[in-house]
């Protein structure tokens, strides 16, 4: 899903979650704190899916506020080993994306219209797909 680099993540966290699992079976949703909210959650339960999001800061807030005396919000339990260690597969998926931005061209890009970022984007996931292929590949 190709959006304006002023949507924020989360904001296409729900309709790319319910994308992807019309096309993929998968059993968890890895995501980081920035997806923390209800709303997610419950989508990825609603899917039956099991939600492994770090838990925000924001939750987790040992500031006395007003406002929280008269909107008291419940603290986030944090990840059982099982799901920190689940949540360790998200490096992988990390790494590529910073492949992508630092060495086939993802970070500056420099055309305009969706389907030349798109295809620009795609040429990049090519280049990378076979580097990746090459150093499987022994020397020789």
């Amino acid at each position: 899903m190709l959006t304006s680099a002023s949507v924020h993540d989360s904001q296409v966290a729900i309709p790319l979650m319910t994308m992807t699992s019309k096309r993929v079976v998968h059993l968890y949703e890895l995501m980081d704190s920035a997806y923390d909210a209800d709303d997610i959650h419950a989508h990825c339960r609603s899917l039956d899916h099991v939600p492994i999001i770090a838990p925000h800061t924001r939750r987790a807030s040992k500031k006395a506020a007003r406002l929280s005396q008269v909107f008291p919000v419940a603290m986030t339990p944090q990840l059982t080993w099982a799901e920190q260690d689940r949540y360790k597969e998200r490096t992988m998926s990390e790494r590529v994306n910073a492949r992508l931005k630092d060495e086939f061209g993802a970070n500056h890009i420099r055309v305009r219209g969706a389907a030349k970022v798109m295809a620009h984007l795609m040429f990049g996931v090519l280049a990378l797909t076979v580097d990746q292929w090459l150093r499987l590949c022994p020397a020789g």
